[in-house]
């Protein structure tokens, strides 16, 4: 069990760790809205360099008891700041979401803040509206994880 959770800026050892968390069949298909192969590391480093680029990204690694277990990280996407994260399965359930979507939600103070799950992913709806988050919508979108098309449930902190 993780007992301690904090969040750091995100370094290049630490992109081989993400990498491989973002290739986890599981996690993908609970992400949905993934990379179109998750096994395309030349893609995957593409799309780091970026993102860490971006003046309007704040782009933190989660550490739990002291390893990467996860990132968490607020974005700017046409107009709204939107929030995202991704924790290594081998923690899910032990609350490490819910403590970095906390430790990341002091840091960015911009509101409204959105999120958005697949509507089945009831983990990450639940750790959002634990966070405060409210249900303000759903969309329907292209899942490259999935191949198809799926309900988006959209989230707002005011």
């Amino acid at each position: 069990m993780i007992s301690d959770v904090t969040l750091r800026p995100i370094e290049d050892g630490d992109l081989d760790t993400i990498f491989e968390f973002s290739r986890d069949p599981e996690s993908v298909w609970m992400a949905a809205f993934t990379a179109k192969d998750p096994d395309d590391r030349e893609a995957f480093d593409a799309h780091w360099s970026k993102i860490r680029a971006r003046e309007d990204v704040t782009n933190r690694v989660v550490v739990g008891d002291g390893r990467v277990v996860g990132t968490v990280a607020c974005f700017v996407m046409e107009g709204d700041t939107e929030i995202t994260y991704w924790i290594d399965r081998a923690v899910w359930g032990q609350g490490v979401a819910g403590r970095a979507v906390a430790l990341i939600l002091e840091e960015v103070t911009v509101r409204p803040l959105y999120g958005r799950a697949a509507s089945d992913n009831a983990g990450s709806i639940r750790v959002l509206t634990k966070a405060g988050f409210e249900k303000v919508g759903t969309d329907v979108g292209y899942a490259p994880a999935r191949k198809e098309e799926i309900e988006e449930t959209i989230l707002r902190l005011n």
